[in-house]
């Protein structure tokens, strides 16, 4: 269950990096409302992540927590900020995949 809540989390935390960069392309009001969105998710993420770590090693947890968020932000960023996609940007975000993946079968 605490690995259900972290992957929950993680996408929770995909969800602020994607507030806070809508946000800073915004203005007036809207600015505020991608604003509060990001510290809805920043809430919502970080207690799900404190919940999972009462049972989930925290270095492990925490690896696969940014884990999780880093992969979304890229894909993100490719697909709605229009960032750049290259053969070495996509490598690396498969090999932080097949690390957390890798981290989750050797954690008891």
């Amino acid at each position: 269950m605490n690995w259900l809540l972290l992957v929950i989390a993680g996408l929770f935390e995909v969800g602020f990096a994607t507030c806070l960069g809508k946000a800073r392309e915004a203005t007036g009001s809207t600015a505020f409302w991608w604003m509060a969105g990001f510290f809805l998710c920043l809430t919502i993420s970080m207690s799900l992540l404190y919940k999972a770590t009462q049972t989930l090693p925290i270095g492990t947890a925490y690896a696969v927590w940014t884990g999780i968020g880093a992969f979304g932000t890229v894909l993100i960023g490719i697909f709605v900020f229009k960032e750049p996609v290259h053969f070495w940007r996509l490598f690396f975000l498969f090999t932080l995949i097949a690390s957390i993946i890798g981290l989750k079968f050797v954690s008891a």
